[in-house]
């Protein structure tokens, strides 16, 4: 007689970026080790890797496609399927920033832990009194190349910071017409942006660094020097220890 199968619950989030509402379960036995056996090579593309295995597994709502997700919907996803997997808190060792070196464990609920946006964020940029840019967030994909795969194949962290923009510009438009980046080739996105003068592409940084972020900030107490400092954890990485 074949074993019963155990009914896995469902649980409901709103999307960060989007608003829409998705039905996730949470991970499994089996992706819990797929996750640990990532986490024990301390190699950043498989940590990666493995949390989009997991959350592609997930997803119960139909038509989501996780490579086109904002990577802070990505991390907040997959706090939340954690959440629900093995526990509502996570359990850290964070470095007291008065001393820079003494560890002291936190425990924080992963309720507690939001998406941080900027009120001053905008994805559309006026360049100048014509001509205006719209970019759009980096996706999981693009953030593994950007972050992982570019800078550690070419050493180049100005490269990997280039390509990271090029591939959020999503269209260049003035009044009468349109150029969408889709249809343009990475050369001519590069020349566009050798164009700009360095005020302009000031505006294109604060995009990435306004830019909604998953964040939690906490107080920890040094038990050596008995000060006690404020604490900002930001991105999916900071989570974990």
């Amino acid at each position: 007689m074949p074993l019963p199968k155990v009914n896995t619950p469902t649980y409901e989030l709103v999307l960060p970026s989007s608003g829409k509402k998705i039905k996730y379960r949470p991970f499994l036995v089996r992706e819990e080790k797929i996750l640990i056996m990532a986490l024990e090579t301390e190699d950043t593309k498989q940590i990666t890797q493995s949390v989009i295995d997991i959350l592609s597994s997930c997803i119960l709502t139909k038509g989501v496609a996780l490579e086109k997700l904002a990577t802070f919907d990505i991390e907040y996803l997959f706090l939340n399927v954690r959440s629900k997997s093995v526990g509502e808190q996570v359990e850290l060792n964070v470095t007291c920033p008065d001393d820079g070196k003494t560890s002291v464990p936190v425990t924080i609920d992963i309720d507690s832990i939001k998406i941080k946006k900027d009120k001053n964020h905008k994805n559309t940029i006026k360049l100048d009194d014509s001509l205006s840019l719209k970019l759009k967030y980096p996706s999981m994909e693009q953030f593994i190349s950007s972050n992982f795969e570019t800078a550690e194949e070419t050493g180049n962290e100005v490269k990997s910071t280039l390509d990271m923009i090029i591939s959020c510009i999503d269209i260049i438009f003035n009044e009468e017409e349109s150029w969408s980046a889709s249809e343009s080739t990475k050369k001519e996105l590069e020349e566009f942006l050798d164009q700009l003068n360095t005020k302009q592409f000031k505006m294109i940084e604060d995009f990435f660094a306004t830019m909604p972020k998953l964040t939690h900030t906490i107080k920890v107490k040094n038990p050596q020097t008995s000060i006690e400092s404020t604490v900002k954890l930001e991105g999916l990485a900071s989570f974990f220890n």
